[in-house]
Formats: structure tokens, C-alpha cells, sequence
């Protein structure tokens, strides 16, 4: 195993881990916004008040979304393993 395929494997690992994060730290970001638009709309300053939503939302995200990253994972496990033999020579 040469530093190019370590490089190829760490490359895709990192490539998986953002598709599979990125969506639900989206979630979390524009829920964040609307949240702090409207508190600043009205003026109301509670720092716990940002909390529920964001949370509320990413469960929900995860709720929507688990199948479609468990598929990323599976996918992205299933060839790493099936290549073990080409990784040993």
C-alpha cells in the first residue's frame, strides 16, 4: 500500500463525512437564522429560546434523512471493505 491509495481512502472518507453532515448542519444553520431574525424583530434576548428549534429541527432532519445516510455509510463501507484485497498487494 503506497501513500496515494492511503491518500485516496482518507480523501473519500472525508468526502463522505462531509455529504453526510452537511445537510443536517444546514438545517441547523437556517433554523439558527430565522430564529435570530425573529428575535431580533422583536426584541426578545433569551439565549435558550435559539436551542429548542434547532434541536426540534435536526431530530426532525435526521428523522427525514437517516435512510439516505445510512445508504452514503453502507455504500461507502461495503467498497472499502470489498478492496481490502487490492489495499494488501
Amino acid at each position: 500500500m503506497n501513500s496515494e491509495v492511503v491518500i485516496g481512502i482518507a480523501r473519500q472518507a472525508l468526502q463522505v463525512t462531509l455529504m453526510v453532515s452537511l445537510p443536517i448542519l444546514g438545517i441547523g444553520l437556517v433554523v439558527g437564522v430565522i430564529v435570530s431574525l425573529v428575535q431580533a424583530a422583536t426584541q426578545i434576548q433569551e439565549m435558550t429560546l435559539t436551542f429548542v428549534p434547532k434541536i426540534v429541527s435536526i431530530f426532525v432532519g435526521l428523522l427525514l434523512l437517516l435512510p439516505w445516510i445510512m445508504n452514503q455509510l453502507v455504500t461507502y463501507t461495503s467498497e472499502l471493505f470489498g478492496n481490502i484485497p487490492n489495499y494488501v498487494r
